[in-house]
């Protein structure tokens, strides 16, 4: 039910991009997003050099395999939370998939908490979809995924991560209440 639920939205929300495409994918989301990517390079969190947590099987958007790592991370003179999920594709048992896991990886999302007042209604989340090799990718109609992906009741990040337990957006727990 959940899937059907979540293609549906995701149906509805690439039709409704336009409508809201000022508010991400602009060239100051993109150009913070490459900074992001840049400093988790540099931790060793992406690239060809990162290290990989436990593997769990996943489900759409993000993969059928899945690897998150979490924590407090500083970017640029910003320090606060950071979520990146690395998502796997293929029809493989996560353990298969950490035997060449540069082979199945087709997207890293993060989410990266800005200040109280970015958007102080969906958590203040700052959302990215990047490829592999850490271009920030875009949706359907050209907007580039960064920043206030989607919007509540529509769909994208915001609108799948309003919908987790809790009041962080997070959906695999809930410590990062609203600020």
């Amino acid at each position: 039910m959940f899937k059907k639920l979540f293609i549906l939205g995701t149906v509805l929300v690439l039709g409704s991009f336009p409508l809201y495409a000022g508010k991400f994918g602009n060239p100051d989301d993109v150009e913070f997003a490459r900074t992001v990517w840049q400093a988790m390079t540099k931790a060793s969190l992406v690239g060809d050099n990162a290290f990989v947590s436990q593997p769990y099987k996943g489900f759409p958007p993000h993969g059928i395999v899945l690897d998150t790592v979490e924590g407090e991370f500083t970017v640029g003179n910003e320090k606060n939370i950071l979520i990146i999920k690395r998502n796997y594709g293929g029809e493989k048992e996560p353990a298969q998939v950490m035997e060449n896991p540069a082979k199945f990886l087709k997207a890293v999302t993060i989410m990266f908490r800005k200040p109280a007042g970015y958007d102080s209604a969906n958590g203040d989340w700052f959302y990215v979809k990047y490829s592999p090799q850490g271009n920030v990718l875009k949706n359907p109609k050209g907007v580039s995924l960064a920043g206030r992906v989607g919007a509540p009741g529509v769909g994208g990040c915001i609108g799948c991560h309003i919908g987790a337990p809790g009041k962080d957006f997070v959906f695999c727990h809930n410590r990062y209440p609203m600020q």
